[in-house]
């Protein structure tokens, strides 16, 4: 187990405890929520690590070193960009797929940019950003960080790629 798991369940284990000193049975009722929300995400959980576990053993580790590695250069970190931008959902499938291309050798510059196109990108918010806020509104977000995941990508390579 590792420190983040220990802390959260040290957490947990607080929550739950000032939950059942304040009484009417706080416990219990956070406990139901917990588990409902258990039900409403366990699925997600289990396609996402099916997703990264299957990338692992079906996408030759050869094909993620040449055009995700470090040899992959520039266009690399592109491709990372674009496929982080188009990965829809949250951290859930996200960082397990993430979890699974840099472990098979994709370079930090492209795990870089490929995790900062998917929180600043995320091409899947359009249709909310659309539809509650405005077009050009969606336009100018998209505008404004379009440019900064392959420059994540980049200061990653050149600074910690020698260190990851």
């Amino acid at each position: 187990m590792n420190t983040a798991t220990v802390v959260m369940f040290i957490i947990a284990i607080v929550l739950l405890v000032v939950a059942y000193l304040q009484g009417d049975n706080l416990h219990i009722l956070g406990l139901k929520a917990a588990a409902k929300m258990f039900g409403q995400v366990m699925p997600i959980l289990i396609a996402a690590f099916l997703i990264a576990g299957l990338i692992q053993v079906l996408i030759p580790k050869e094909f993620i070193v040449k055009w995700l590695g470090k040899e992959a250069g520039f266009e690399g970190i592109l491709f990372g960009s674009l496929a982080g931008g188009l990965t829809p959902g949250g951290p859930v499938i996200s960082f397990p797929i993430v979890a699974s291309i840099y472990k098979s050798g994709a370079s930090i510059g492209t795990v870089v940019a490929f995790v900062t196109a998917w929180s600043l990108v995320a091409v899947g918010r359009l249709p909310y950003e659309i539809s509650l806020i405005s077009p050009k509104f969606a336009a100018i977000r998209l505008a404004c960080t379009f440019f900064f995941p392959p420059i994540a990508g980049l200061i990653a390579q050149f600074f910690f790629s020698k260190i990851a």
